[in-house]
């Protein structure tokens, strides 16, 4: 790929890193094509197991590449729907990833590159990370981002992100949500939060996500208890179950759980 370095080490995770540095990695037509590509690839690869979303260079992303949204801009009402709709579908495809997704931020993110870290389950960041819903500065709007934002940090917050369009440190991204841990080792931190994943049943975290994505807060529905418990009844009688109950019983790592050298 011309955009993207894809790796995956023995564990089964996978780093996926953005490699336009020179333009913070700002997205284009071809990234935008390119991780909708990877994010299949590695979704349906058995061996993967857990997704990192990187960026090469001084930034994580800095969203949009200003030329693209400048061609954007000059192109007809179709082609512009179809540039969306191609956006709004690889976000989707990193946001219903079966596999935990975790988003390493340092530097930048801007506009798309907010958008990119809420679309992923656990975003991480560095202390001199800034985070910017940023589009209105240049008279447009995050929608394509607002939903992935919103369920990040709640209606308000990202009403008044989107609103200033101001850059918050990532402090307040902690305080807001938006990222899970601020640590001046980032890639330590991403190891624990890696080894806690893989102790878990591979399957169970898919099902882990896709059972919440069809969850919302608020009243719990005949509905909603129905899919809650023909969901746990069949994953219990799964393989993968058996296999935690009978490694828990007999106080042993799982078959899952990686072996130690």
């Amino acid at each position: 790929m011309e955009t993207l370095h894809i790796a995956v080490d023995q564990r089964g995770v996978a780093r996926l890193t953005m490699t336009r540095p020179e333009v913070f990695n700002a997205f284009n037509e071809a990234m935008i094509d390119e991780m909708a590509q990877a994010v299949a690839r590695l979704s349906a690869d058995p061996h993967v197991r857990i997704v990192v979303l990187a960026g090469a260079g001084k930034a994580f992303s800095a969203g949009a590449d200003l030329q693209w949204m400048q061609r954007a801009a000059q192109a007809t009402q179709d082609v512009n729907l179809e540039d969306a709709r191609r956006f709004a579908g690889m976000l989707q495809a990193l946001a219903d990833c079966p596999k935990p997704t975790l988003a390493r931020v340092h530097g930048l993110a801007l506009g798309g590159g907010v958008g990119l870290a809420a679309a992923c389950d656990i975003a991480l960041a560095t202390p001199d990370a800034k985070f910017a819903v940023s589009e209105a500065r240049f008279g447009i709007l995050p929608a394509v981002i607002g939903p992935y934002v919103i369920n990040a940090v709640g209606p308000r917050q990202a009403r008044r992100l989107a609103l200033t369009a101001s850059r918050i440190p990532a402090s307040e991204a902690l305080a807001l949500g938006l990222v899970q841990e601020v640590a001046e080792d980032i890639d330590a931190a991403l190891e624990r939060w890696i080894a806690e994943l893989l102790l878990n049943g591979p399957g169970a975290l898919g099902e882990i996500k896709a059972l919440f994505a069809q969850l919302e807060v608020g009243p719990v529905t005949p509905a909603v208890r129905e899919l809650t418990a023909q969901t746990i009844a069949r994953v219990r009688m799964g393989q993968e179950a058996r296999e935690g109950f009978a490694a828990f019983l007999a106080k042993r790592p799982a078959a899952w759980v990686p072996h130690k050298d």
